[in-house]
């Protein structure tokens, strides 16, 4: 089955707890300190796999989460970094974050890589604490969480050709004359509604890939038909070829197809509209096909290539294949899909955190303060009485005051709540 949309969660590894440990030699007095530090979580990462055509790996599983890294312990041993998760997309996928629709990375050559939620670092054992006044400090860092993040794929297929035009003109039929695709074909619209790529071999070594994508109606670029499922497709050709039925077997105009067929693209995106095109007048052995290939090389003769073919009966295959092949040649090949119509993120600076009041709760937002309290661990005191003291220095106590917070109120952090002590 082809899927071309998928959404997904991914969370990178948390980072082991740090150890709170003492040195206990027989004759080293007053030891010291000795915990080590947590590994690192680790990282979730998405690979490009040119062997993948498909997204529907991604619907029966939608959870992806990295190993955490593993605590410290005693004698000053650090616990192991936790593996990184690497997850395989086909060539060609769009990355994006699903809430705020930033573009993520555009996965468009074999093997590019791109971490998608960070693993947290280790917490730091009680030996960092150490300090002329607490010798013996009884405090560590918990794990810092993971990055966690849901994702929107989408797969815009990578091939050389695509084949467009109005549903039932002969896209299939014809791809599968000239590569060893086998699409359904058969005598009614919107047989084919999946894109199907194959592979043209020529004699003379010659190679590209084709995709003939499902049939284009009018008002396609508002989403109607297939719409969007068709278009998006469409953007990574570097050639189109424009197949028509020739013959109006149909009831259909061909000169009025190949309009609306291009009003469709130049209306959905600009730049597809302005790729090369040539043009296969299909079904030349059906009666009425020669007056519909008059009429055609009248209306855009001087403009396009046009190409007599049947791909029922491989007439005129040859010639057209072959001009594609040069044309290719002629066209540069990028390394990098562009994107299109993309808007640049710009990165301000940000608060330190925020306060805003909910249902008598004041809620402390900020990434910074956040990590503290997450990297604390609550159920020893020394850490806790350090937590305020960075809490205190961030300014957080004078703007909740400032924001009118009062004795015995609630303040939430993350995922913690604690009492309001003025």
């Amino acid at each position: 089955m082809f899927y071309d949309k998928a959404k997904i969660f991914v969370k990178g590894g948390d980072g082991g707890n740090g150890c709170v440990a003492m040195r206990r030699e027989k004759y080293v007095p007053e030891g010291g300190p000795w915990g080590g530090d947590g590994g690192r979580g680790g990282d979730v990462i998405l690979v490009a796999d040119e062997g993948l055509r498909t997204l529907v790996d991604f619907r029966y599983k939608k959870h992806y989460k990295a190993e955490r890294g593993r605590h410290g312990e005693g004698k000053n041993r650090h616990g192991a970094s936790g593996n990184d998760l690497t997850i395989r997309v086909p060539v060609g996928t769009v990355v994006r974050d699903a809430e705020t629709g930033e573009l993520i990375s555009d996965m468009v050559e074999n093997g590019q890589a791109v971490v998608v939620a960070r693993g947290g670092r280790g917490g730091r054992g009680n030996a960092h604490f150490a300090t002329p006044n607490n010798k013996a400090p009884r405090l560590a860092e918990k794990g810092e969480p993971g990055e966690e993040r849901w994702l929107d794929l989408e797969l815009k297929l990578l091939a050389d050709v695509g084949l467009i035009g109005f549903p039932n003109v002969g896209k299939s039929t014809l791809i599968s004359r000239i590569s060893a695709a086998k699409p359904k074909i058969a005598d009614y619209p919107f047989t084919t509604v999946i894109p199907n790529l194959g592979m043209v071999r020529l004699e003379d070594g010659r190679s590209f890939v084709v995709a003939d994508i499902p049939g284009l109606i009018e008002g396609a670029h508002a989403g109607t038909g297939l719409g969007h499922e068709f278009l998006r497709h469409v953007e990574r050709t570097r050639l189109l070829v424009h197949v028509l039925d020739t013959a109006g077997s149909e009831g259909r105009d061909p000169v009025d197809d190949f309009q609306v067929t291009n009003r469709e693209l130049l209306l959905y995106n600009a730049v597809i509209s302005k790729k090369p095109q040539v043009i296969a007048a299909n079904k030349m052995d059906l009666e009425g096909a020669a007056e519909g290939f008059s009429r055609l090389k009248k209306a855009y003769g001087d403009k396009y290539e046009i190409f007599p073919v049947s791909a029922a009966t491989g007439r005129g295959i040859d010639t057209l294949i072959y001009r594609v092949a040069g044309l290719l040649e002629e066209l540069p090949v990028e390394s990098k899909a562009a994107v299109e119509n993309q808007v640049a993120v710009i990165h301000r600076a940000q608060p330190r955190f925020t306060i805003n009041r909910e249902e008598g709760c004041f809620v402390v937002e900020g990434k910074e303060v956040e990590r503290h309290v997450a990297m604390t661990d609550l159920d020893r005191e020394e850490s806790v009485e350090r937590l305020q003291r960075i809490i205190k220095r961030m300014g957080v106590d004078s703007a909740l005051k400032d924001a009118g917070a009062r004795e015995g109120d609630t303040v939430r952090i993350g995922r913690f709540e604690f009492e309001y002590v003025e």
